[in-house]
């Protein structure tokens, strides 16, 4: 009898937490609400938002007993958890969801985040291998495709867009981002930030986006995750920050603070940055999560000499949740108690992530993402499969093909492919994958096996890693085992072509995985060698998360098709590529180089004062042993057809201040296929109060053009483009005389000037 009174009593309160929250007018608007559940909210419930845990157990199972998931439940029936991460799928979100809803004083819903990088099960190309696609429109809809699953599987915020701008391919994360351009990484950015938020945040089939990692995450020293950060402020405000304030502009909900130091002071405790600029200047009214545990680590930095004093330091600067550090929900209570923190930093920080919640819809139906159904339905879709095979198709970029090895023929070729990757299921699908299975990516050599009018053999050479390959664990790779050379050599003698695929293992890159060598791991690079001395005609296909350098394969190898991580529809992608079938268009959104001595190397780069050898001397800025250009510039990227760019025109030579600047260029396809051009144009400003990068993309528009087709390209370059920010952060455009450079890349173009008075 005991144990119905309490069952039953149980119930009355779940229920009425639940109507509690039901009757919460909807007539009003957020911020209203908003103020009247903050009357309602104890500190402790306050801090309680603030509080980030990542997934514990099985919730749909026993709950935990003891340890540190029991104290992490308990928090959550105490309404001490605002948002948790990696729970995903609908019964395990709805489960805890029921948790916070109906089991909690206020039933606040949380807010579910995880990392969907690159895609959620059904995975797209790896963010940087997106961004060589150059095509705005296909990033847009690929993180549509995400958010689509995600959302479906319970999942209502990610951890991207990732707009790190990085020149230094050492720091593995570069394949989270857009590369070494600030334009090009500012249009990307608002393509996926639109693509994960879609027009209406409360649609359950979108998801809130966060922007990371602020601010200048992707300058670690030495390409070292997490490492010391050092730059000047005209590179903070000028490479560095546009990407974050196009993000803010296109609606963003959320930033993400980075692990490093700026000046000295770690970001997330980084008033500058998250008061000053982002919430002061910029206006954003969303929050802040910090990374993981970047609290907690800044008493390692030696910034903060306890928990209390971290938090503290934390909360003043403008991180309003704390992931993982498990200080917040310790500490900020006693420290507003003490005096020493202002309630109303309490206040604003709550206010802020209600505010993200009740735009998600969550208050009004907290199970609103909770749709087995509509999970069922999306996960794996043909439609998603579709979506991945053309963003794919649209990241590859050929790099050199020489004597026209590609397109394959379709009929009457024997063709070896060799390398363990080519018969590689898991390693396409690349780093962040935490929700996708091993071995659901299509192969290389399954995607070639569709073409059936070839001798197609395929030989594994060598394999690349020994053991096992985890997202948390190091890599071990063969650099002993040699057995398979000859069998590969033997196919390699008897074929017409040989495809090789080699590279990066996909978890060769991403968070953690910085390199000091930027070749072909393992036995790779012999293996290429050994077989091109048998047959020198080599198709080599690039696997990989970064730039590499590959000054040998540059030299020898006649085709050389870069083809990143890819996601699921690898194979596909490669074959339809590699067989003509889809003309590749992509674009390098960085730098290669000729050797990682040359590191970071990027094209915007600025003038020294002896940029030439003007007088035949060892006196002026350059290497001795290597030129000091790229192996492949940014925006580099061929097509089996050919373009013939016309002359530069402008409408006329002098402008005003603030009047528009008319570019234009006629481009015709001069080949034999059908194809696509990025168009790039970039401005130089000769002499301004600060030096100003030798070359700056300033526009791009991504043409398609039929064979024999001319099509005139027009620019328009306004003070938005014309202009830099000073060492204060203030925008400037100054009078002078300005270069255009209108091309197939950042090194090969055409160039008129014209005056700004």
């Amino acid at each position: 009898m005991k144990r119905t009174l309490l069952m039953l009593a149980v119930l009355t309160v779940c229920t009425a937490n639940a109507q509690k929250k039901k009757s919460m007018d909807k007539k009003q608007d957020i911020e209203q609400r908003i103020d009247e559940l903050l009357t309602k909210m104890t500190l402790e419930e306050k801090v309680g938002q603030m509080n980030q845990y990542n997934g514990f157990w099985d919730v749909t199972g026993p709950s935990p007993k003891e340890g540190n998931a029991a104290t992490k439940y308990e928090h959550l029936r105490k309404g001490w958890v605002g948002s948790m991460l990696t729970v995903r799928g609908v019964k395990e979100v709805r489960a805890v969801q029921k948790i916070a809803v109906e089991e909690t004083r206020l039933g606040i819903p949380l807010i579910i985040g995880f990392d969907v990088i690159h895609g959620y099960k059904t995975l797209s190309p790896i963010p940087l291998a997106e961004a060589a696609s150059w095509d705005i429109d296909a990033i847009k809809n690929s993180a549509k495709t995400a958010a689509s699953e995600a959302a479906a599987s319970g999942i209502n915020w990610t951890f991207g867009p990732n707009v790190d701008i990085s020149r230094d391919a050492r720091w593995g994360r570069v394949m989270e981002g857009a590369g070494e351009d600030p334009f090009l990484g500012s249009q990307i950015a608002i393509a996926r930030v639109k693509g994960f938020q879609g027009d209406d945040l409360s649609n359950p089939l979108t998801i809130a986006a966060c922007a990371k990692h602020f601010a200048a995450y992707g300058f670690a020293e030495a390409g070292r995750d997490y490492n010391t950060v050092d730059i000047g402020n005209a590179t903070l405000y000028n490479t560095v920050l546009p990407p974050f304030k196009a993000a803010n502009d296109a609606g963003v909900r959320t930033y993400m603070n980075s692990f490093n130091i700026l000046n000295g002071v770690p970001a997330t405790g980084n008033s500058f940055l998250q008061r000053d600029i982002l919430k002061g200047k910029w206006g954003f009214d969303g929050f802040v999560i910090t990374d993981w545990a970047s609290i907690r680590e800044m008493i390692a930095h030696g910034f903060a000499q306890d928990g209390a004093e971290a938090s503290e330091k934390a909360v003043k600067a403008g991180a309003d949740m704390d992931m993982e550090s498990h200080l917040y929900v310790y500490e900020l209570v006693k420290l507003v108690e003490e005096g020493k923190v202002d309630e109303a930093l309490i206040d604003d920080a709550v206010r802020r992530i209600l505010r993200v919640k009740f735009e998600l819809g969550l208050f009004d139906d907290p199970y609103r993402y909770c749709d087995e159904k509509r999970e069922k339905e999306t996960i794996y879709s043909k439609a998603n499969h579709e979506a991945v095979l053309d963003m794919a198709k649209k990241s590859i970029v050929l790099l050199k093909n020489e004597g026209n090895l590609l397109p394959l023929k379709k009929k009457g070729q024997k063709i070896a492919l060799i390398g363990s990757l080519a018969n590689d299921k898991t390693s396409p699908l690349g780093s962040w994958r935490i929700a996708s299975e091993d071995n659901t990516a299509v192969s290389v050599l399954e995607g070639m096996q569709q073409y059936k009018g070839n001798t197609l053999v395929y030989k594994k050479g060598a394999d690349l890693t020994i053991g096992k390959t985890t997202f948390l664990d190091e890599l071990v790779f063969n650099t002993t085992d040699r057995s398979g050379f000859e069998a590969a050599k033997k196919a390699a003698k008897e074929a017409d072509v040989v495809v090789m695929v080699l590279g990066e293992h996909g978890f060769q890159s991403g968070e953690g995985r910085s390199r000091t060598s930027l070749d072909l791991p393992g036995l790779q690079q012999e293996l290429l060698e050994e077989i091109y001395k048998v047959n020198p005609n080599i198709v080599l296909v690039l696997n990989n998360g970064r730039p590499l350098a590959l000054p040998w394969a540059a030299e020898n190898i006649p085709t050389i098709v870069e083809a990143w991580h890819l996601g699921t529809e690898t194979g596909n992608a490669v074959a339809q590529v590699l067989y003509g079938d889809y003309n590749p268009s992509g674009k390098l959104p960085m730098s290669f180089p000729r050797n990682v001595g040359q590191v970071p190397i990027y094209y915007n780069q600025h003038s020294t004062g002896r940029p030439t050898n003007s007088d035949n001397n060892v006196f002026w800025s350059h290497y001795s042993d290597v030129e000091k250009t790229p192996l492949f510039a940014f925006g580099h990227g061929l097509s089996y057809t050919t373009f013939k760019y016309g002359t530069v025109k402008l409408d006329k030579k002098t402008y005003a201040k603030g009047e528009p600047v008319k570019v234009s260029v006629e481009v015709t396809n001069t080949g034999d296929y059908d194809g696509k051009e990025v168009v790039q144009l970039y401005i130089r400003d000769i002499a301004a109060s600060l030096s100003r990068p030798v070359k700056e993309l300033k526009g791009f528009e991504l043409v398609p053009l039929k064979k024999g087709e001319t099509k005139t390209v027009t620019f328009t370059l306004t003070d938005k483009e014309l202009g830099f920010f000073n060492n204060e952060g203030e925008y400037l455009v100054e009078p002078g005389t300005f270069k255009v450079f209108v091309g197939t890349s950042s090194a090969d173009n055409q160039e008129t000037e014209f005056e700004l008075k």
